[in-house]
C-alpha cells in the first residue's frame, strides 16, 4: 500500500467477495477528509488500515478527489466525559472488595490496607450532592450499578444490612437524578467473585480464575460471554435502569478481545433493544487516539446495521483511587490555569476527554476530598475552556463517532445528501469555499424542509444553525437516520 506525502488524503478501494466495494480514506491531520465517494472501511474488530490485509482481493490507489465535506466535531467542540467506576446502591466497594481481593491476591501488599476502619456505606446524601453539583455545571458521563456489589446483595432484589426502603429509594435517585446526564453500565455482576449463572451463587474456589477482574482464564464463546453480560444487564433492566453499554471491570475480558464487543452487541440489544451498544475497558496513554473505535462493523448498507463502539477513557485515576484510600492529584488532569495536564493536552488534539475515577475515591472515606479536587478541576475546564468543548455521555460521543465514520456523503453542486445508518446529535460539516455561497441553507428530511439559522461567531453554533467563513460554510443539526439534504 503506497502513500503521498504527509498530510495528503489516501484513497483505498476494497473489493469483498461479495462484491461490494468500500472506499476507506485517511489524512494524517486529526480531522479527517469525508470525500463524497467515501464509506468508512472498518474491518472486524478494529478500524485501522493494518486491517485491510485481512480481507481477501485489495487493490490500494492513490486518486484526485474534487473537494470534500469535512465531518468537524460537534458544534466545533471537543468532547468532555467523566467516568465514573465502582459505583452502585450504597455499598462501598472499596470496603466490601478488599477482603475479597486479598484472598484470591494474597502476595500483593495493596490488597492489605485497613479495609475494616472504612465506612460500608457511600450514603445516597452524597450521590445527591454529586449529582446535583454535575448537572449544575453540565457535566456528562458513565455511572456504574454494579448488579451484585461485591456479593452483598442483589440490587434488583435486596441489600442486607441496608432497609427495603433505603433499597427503593437510593435506585429512585440514579433513576431520576443520573439517568438524564449519564449513562448507566452494569460493572460485570459482582466485581469480584465469577457467578455461575445457572444458579447465581459464587464459584466455590476464590482464586484469579474465579474473580471478575481477570475473567475468563481459557477462551470463551461470543455467546457464552453475551450470557454472562445479559445476566447483568437483565437485573438492572429490573430496577428500571436503561443500559445502552457495559463496564469491564480491571482485565475482565482480556482473553477474548476480539468475542467481547460481539458479546456486548448481541447482550446489549437483546436486553435493552439498544440499536448502538458501547462499552468502556480501555485507558489510552500519550500520543495514542482518544477517538472512540468502531469495532465488529456489519450491514451498515442494509436495514439492520451493527455496530459496536468501544469509548476509551483517557486519563488514570488521580482522585482518590479505587479504594478512596490515595491522596488526590487534581493538576494531572489540568492545573488550576489551564494551561497544563492530560485534560487540557487532549482538548488542545480537539479529541475527546474523558477523565476517570472511581466512586470510593470521589467519597474519600468521608473526607470527599476527591469530590473537591474534582470540582476544581471541573471549574479549571469550565472556565478556561467553555468555547471550545461540550460534555457529552460516552454513548453520545460512541454515537457521534459511528455517524461520522460510517455515513455516506455526497456532495453535488450545491446539495449534501447524507445517507446515515444512525443519527446523531450536532452533526457539524464544512463545506468547502470552491462550492460553498453565503445563501442561509436548508434541511430536508422526509420532504420536509427548514431553513437553517446563521450565527457570526463558531462558538455560537448549536443544531439547525450555520455560519460562514473564508473556508466555506460550516453548518450544525440534528442528522437524522436514513436520508437528509442540505442545499443553499
Amino acid at each position: 500500500m503506497s502513500r503521498q506525502k504527509a498530510g495528503a488524503l489516501v484513497s483505498v478501494q476494497v473489493q469483498l467477495q461479495s462484491g461490494q466495494q468500500y472506499c476507506y480514506s485517511t489524512e494524517d491531520t486529526f480531522m479527517t477528509n469525508y470525500v463524497h465517494s467515501r464509506r468508512a472501511f472498518l474491518a472486524t474488530g478494529t478500524t485501522t488500515l493494518s486491517a485491510l490485509q485481512a480481507w481477501p482481493a485489495i487493490a490500494a490507489t492513490e486518486v484526485a478527489e474534487p473537494p470534500a465535506v469535512t465531518v468537524l466535531n460537534p458544534q466545533l467542540r471537543a468532547p468532555l466525559s467523566f467516568v465514573v467506576d465502582d459505583s452502585t446502591c450504597l455499598v462501598n466497594m472499596g470496603h466490601f472488595c478488599m477482603p475479597q481481593f486479598a484472598t484470591a491476591w494474597p502476595e500483593r501488599n495493596e490488597y492489605k490496607k485497613p479495609w475494616q476502619t472504612w465506612p460500608r456505606e457511600i450514603p445516597d446524601s452524597f450521590v445527591r450532592e454529586f449529582g446535583q453539583w454535575c448537572a449544575k455545571h453540565g457535566v456528562k458521563g458513565k455511572y456504574s450499578i454494579v448488579p451484585f456489589p461485591a456479593c452483598v446483595g442483589w440490587v434488583d432484589r435486596e441489600l442486607p444490612g441496608w432497609s427495603q426502603k433505603q433499597l427503593q429509594a437510593s435506585l429512585k435517585l440514579v433513576r431520576e437524578l443520573m439517568v438524564p446526564n449519564w449513562d448507566i453500565h452494569p460493572e460485570m455482576i459482582t466485581h469480584t467473585r465469577v457467578i455461575d449463572i445457572k444458579t447465581g451463587r459464587p464459584m466455590q474456589q476464590i482464586n484469579p480464575a474465579t474473580m471478575e477482574n481477570s475473567y475468563p482464564r481459557t477462551k470463551k464463546s461470543v455467546d457464552e460471554m453475551a450470557a454472562y453480560l445479559a445476566y447483568a444487564l437483565r437485573i438492572l433492566k429490573n430496577c428500571g435502569l436503561p443500559c445502552e453499554g457495559v463496564t469491564t471491570p480491571g482485565g475482565f475480558g482480556n482473553l477474548v478481545k476480539n468475542e467481547l464487543p460481539l458479546a456486548v452487541h448481541e447482550a446489549v440489544r437483546d436486553v435493552s433493544g439498544s440499536e448502538l451498544p458501547h462499552y468502556f475497558k480501555y485507558v489510552v496513554n500519550g500520543t495514542e487516539s482518544a477517538l472512540p473505535r468502531l469495532e465488529h462493523v456489519r450491514n451498515v448498507d442494509g436495514s439492520d446495521p451493527k455496530v459496536t463502539v468501544n469509548v476509551p477513557a483517557c486519563t488514570g485515576d488521580w482522585f482518590g483511587g479505587w479504594d478512596g484510600d490515595r491522596q488526590s492529584e487534581p493538576d494531572r488532569y489540568a492545573n488550576e490555569e489551564g494551561t497544563s495536564g492530560r485534560m487540557v493536552e487532549l482538548i488542545k488534539r480537539g479529541e475527546p476527554a474523558v477523565m476517570l475515577c472511581h466512586w470510593p475515591g470521589m467519597y474519600t472515606q468521608g473526607t470527599k476530598k476527591g469530590f473537591t479536587a474534582f470540582k476544581r478541576v471541573v471549574e479549571t475546564l469550565n472556565s478556561r475552556f467553555s468555547d471550545q468543548t461540550i460534555w457529552m455521555k460516552l454513548s453520545e460521543i460512541g454515537r457521534y463517532w459511528t455517524a461520522k465514520e460510517v455515513t455516506r456523503i455526497t456532495l453535488v453542486d450545491r446539495k449534501v445528501s447524507f445517507n446515515a445508518p444512525f443519527g446523531t446529535p450536532n452533526f457539524t460539516v464544512r463545506v468547502p469555499g470552491t462550492v460553498a455561497t453565503t445563501n442561509a441553507p436548508t434541511l430536508t428530511v422526509e420532504n420536509r424542509t427548514v431553513k437553517l439559522q446563521p450565527v457570526n461567531q463558531t462558538r455560537l453554533l448549536r443544531s439547525g444553525t450555520w455560519h460562514a467563513d473564508s473556508k466555506g460554510l460550516i453548518v450544525c443539526f440534528d442528522l437524522p437516520k436514513g436520508v437528509s439534504l442540505i442545499q443553499w
